[in-house]
């Protein structure tokens, strides 16, 4: 398969995990890809005065897939400021009309004792978040006048629709739950949200559909996580959740994120930060972003045993492999990136 991926690097130690995932792409067995690099974030401004440039989004709109790697630093901080890194990851999600955010978690055994739960919460967690991506207040009008700001909360039944589709046919492939997140006792969007979501649950009636404030998800995410299989939820809430849940499974740096529109392109990249205070010493932990690139494999290119081969061998690392500092260990970004590429390597040996 010849696809073209469009590869933004980013900010911090954006660069360093995605080489990571580039070099993990081109070795996986019997596929060409062709690579080009484009700016986003604070690096664009930069080099630009724009987060996102048009020959960036140009880059975009024709790839088969975008892999980004993280935005922002310390440089770029300051909250007033006209022009910020995270306008270009924004502007680019409503772009390529990638609504759907995918964070799939699961908790590897070794890195269990990692988590702040206790490790007989962490048994059997294996769930999904379906995160709204391109509407709600990151996306509303924003305006201040005197002492007051607003930022306005805006949802359409079709924004809605579309995401809980996407939920339920996940729920449908998975375990066939589906729990919807909401604040509908004081919300009006979300009560538009609940009463879509549970019209659209009509078409799933092999999907078992629950409602949950997100106050109480909160909670349930650190005292039942494996209660849950699919997830969905509108754009904050799940910024807010994401990043809970990753939590549990030891360390940022080990969760993807595939964002997903109504084509097969999508966007994708690790859920942590630019990490600042560590970039450039090579120490990063690239196996968010290698994860990453095997959603790429299996939701762009529908490259399923590829994706799996990769994921697979993650696991064999984490199971024997030296690993990165956040996971207690010393190992560097490059040792890591190529104890995966020695168990690719292995796997294909054997098949063959």
């Amino acid at each position: 398969m010849n696809a073209h991926i469009a590869v933004l690097p980013g900010d911090g130690i954006g660069p360093e995990v995605t080489a990571a995932a580039v070099a993990v792409l081109r070795g996986v067995a019997g596929q060409a890809f062709a690579f080009t690099e484009h700016a986003i974030g604070g690096c664009a401004i930069d080099a630009t005065g724009d987060p996102l440039p048009a020959a960036t989004v140009e880059a975009c709109r024709a790839a088969d897939a975008v892999l980004l790697g993280a935005v922002g630093g310390p440089k770029w901080s300051d909250p007033n400021a006209p022009v910020r890194p995270e306008q270009g990851l924004l502007a680019l999600r409503a772009t390529l009309g990638v609504y759907a955010n995918l964070r799939p978690l699961r908790v590897h055994p070794r890195l269990a004792a990692l988590s702040p739960l206790k490790a007989e919460h962490l048994h059997g967690v294996d769930l999904v978040f379906v995160r709204e991506l391109t509407g709600g207040a990151y996306f509303g009008r924003k305006t201040r006048e005197g002492d007051v700001a607003v930022d306005e909360c805006r949802y359409s039944v079709a924004e809605v629709e579309r995401v809980v589709r996407r939920a339920c046919e996940l729920a449908r492939a998975r375990r066939g739950r589906l729990t919807s997140v909401d604040k509908a006792n004081v919300l009006e969007t979300s009560r538009l949200w609940r009463a879509t979501t549970e019209r659209i649950a009509r078409d799933y009636p092999d999907v078992t559909l629950e409602h949950q404030l997100v106050d109480s998800m909160a909670m349930l995410l650190l005292t039942r996580p494996s209660a849950y299989d699919v997830i969905v939820t509108e754009n904050l809430f799940g910024d807010i959740l994401t990043d809970e849940a990753a939590a549990l499974a030891g360390s940022l740096g080990v969760s993807p994120s595939a964002s997903l529109g109504d084509g097969r392109r999508g966007l994708y990249e690790p859920i942590h930060g630019s990490a600042p205070d560590i970039a450039g010493r090579g120490v990063a932990n690239p196996i968010g972003a290698i994860l990453s690139a095997a959603l790429l494999l299996r939701h762009s290119l529908g490259l399923d045993a590829e994706a799996a081969a990769v994921e697979a061998a993650v696991d064999a690392v984490l199971d024997e492999a030296e690993l990165t500092a956040d996971l207690g260990g010393h190992a560097t970004t490059q040792q890591v990136t190529d104890a995966v590429l020695d168990r690719l390597a292995a796997r294909r040996k054997v098949a063959a």
